[in-house]
């Protein structure tokens, strides 16, 4: 015979939950901590870096800058 004090309507009561529910939350916070630190450091990447005018047409030292010309 069911319980008198079991509810059947309104709001469930929750449950804790499963070890497969757990193990998706944490996937999931994972995979959220990981594309907002690739976020933030683009973020920081695109301040940090000079402005495209102040960079040089060419670079300075190349492939044979190490050898004397002859």
């Amino acid at each position: 015979m069911p319980s008198t004090f079991a509810a059947k309507s309104g709001l469930s009561l929750s449950r804790t939950p499963s070890h497969r529910q757990q193990v998706s939350r944490r996937r999931l916070a994972l995979l959220c901590a990981l594309v907002g630190l690739a976020l933030a450091s683009g973020v920081i990447g695109s301040l940090v870096r000079p402005a495209a005018e102040a960079l040089p047409n060419h670079p300075a030292t190349g492939p044979f800058s190490y050898f004397p010309a002859q």
